[in-house]
């Protein structure tokens, strides 16, 4: 039998690399002595408030269909949060309430871009991003960084062609945890005026930021700039699947449309939970980031000194680079190794682009004690080098 082309564009890059980190879930299940330092799942519960408002709705019957872009209360406690963080006048008719920021991110670039267009995203970058991005028929152009991950703009300008349709950032990025800066987003603003571009910025980790602030160009740029956000992260709520795009009432008009096609709605009880868990954001995200700065230190003490590894230190999130080509090994081969002799899951940098592909990425979103462990093996396992 045949299938659509789509089946190899969505099939993604760098799939090999969570081969070790299901492997270690699934000896984790078996309860084998595994440390899991690959996915960025924090040990926290979600806040309680939420969780409570959940339980009340269900109990109370809000399991029917609700709007397809969501409901106009959470909507509206959305646009709130956006306006707070970006200065950017927002309302409930800019946004759509999506299944994560995932899937937010597949709605716009389905939205903006098709066959033959091309849409650049800075390397490293997210592993779903490539498929993500070339689902719509799209090509995916990587534009590089420079020696510490930040955007080369000089390159990217040289990327722009008759074809570009769309600029597309995480800021804070994953995995590097760089954050971009209003210097190099004016630069980029400029170049989506003169080139009549939109701009896609993933900002799913901007609670993790330093006071839970990142620089942005919603406030300047409303018409092109798509916005991306979730509560994954910030709220302890992967599961929870709770995200959204904030963007010009059109293109909201259009994503409206899709997912139509796609969700027909989401549910009403987490909605609701959702309206509860950003009226307590603030005290949420400093929660997320007390428990990131705290762990991120502790890593970084325990790496440090390790021989031939050297670890790169995040502007924000839950993650660490750690540079190994001083082993030998590139990061797919440490990956491995690391697993078979101490037991312990990391991610390959290559799964995430070029620029990180003697590099693992080490999350320190974790216990204390699994984190302490983790770094102890890495250690004894650098060791015998």
């Amino acid at each position: 039998m045949k299938f659509s082309p789509l089946v190899k564009r969505i099939s993604g890059e760098g799939a090999d690399a969570w081969l070790t980190h299901y492997a270690a879930l699934a000896a984790r299940d078996r309860g084998e002595d595994v440390i899991i330092l690959s996915v960025g799942d924090p040990d926290l519960e979600t806040p309680p408030a939420v969780v409570a408002k959940a339980i009340e709705r269900l109990q109370a019957g809000d399991t029917h269909y609700c709007p397809a872009p969501g409901r106009r209360s959470v909507r509206e406690a959305i646009a709130a949060a956006h306006t707070k963080r970006t200065g950017q006048s927002t309302d409930a008719e800019n946004v759509v309430y999506l299944s994560g920021a995932q899937n937010a991110l597949f709605v716009a670039s389905m939205c903006v871009a098709g066959p033959g267009d091309e849409m650049i995203s800075f390397d490293p970058m997210y592993p779903t991003y490539p498929a993500t991005l070339e689902a719509s028929g799209a090509r995916m152009v990587r534009a590089p960084t420079s020696g510490n991950f930040r955007p080369d703009l000089t390159a990217l300008a040289s990327l722009v062609t008759q074809r570009t349709r769309a600029i597309v950032w995480a800021t804070p990025n994953n995995p590097s945890g760089v954050i971009l800066n209003e210097s190099e987003l004016a630069t980029i603003g400029k170049l989506a005026e003169r080139h009549d571009l939109w701009l896609i910025s993933d900002e799913v980790y901007a609670g993790l930021a330093p006071d839970g602030h990142i620089p942005g160009l919603a406030a300047q740029m409303p018409e092109r700039l798509i916005t991306l956000g979730s509560l994954s992260k910030s709220h302890a709520m992967t599961g929870w699947r709770a995200g959204w795009l904030v963007g010009p009432r059109e293109l909201a008009v259009h994503a409206e449309s899709l997912v139509m096609c796609m969700l027909f709605g989401l549910a009403g009880f987490i909605q609701e939970a959702v309206v509860t868990a950003l009226s307590i954001a603030p005290d949420a995200e400093r929660r997320i980031r007390d428990y990131c700065d705290v762990r991120r230190a502790r890593m970084v003490a325990a790496l440090t000194g390790i021989p031939r590894i050297r670890t790169v230190v995040p502007e924000a999130g839950m993650f660490m680079l750690v540079d190994v080509r001083g082993t030998g090994l590139s990061g797919y081969e440490f990956m491995q190794a690391l697993y078979k002799s101490q037991r312990v899951s990391v991610l390959d940098g290559a799964a995430f682009g070029r620029e990180t592909a003697g590099f693992v990425r080490v999350c320190f979103a974790t216990d204390p004690a699994s984190l302490d462990t983790g770094c102890e093996r890495i250690r004894r396992f650098c060791e015998q080098f």
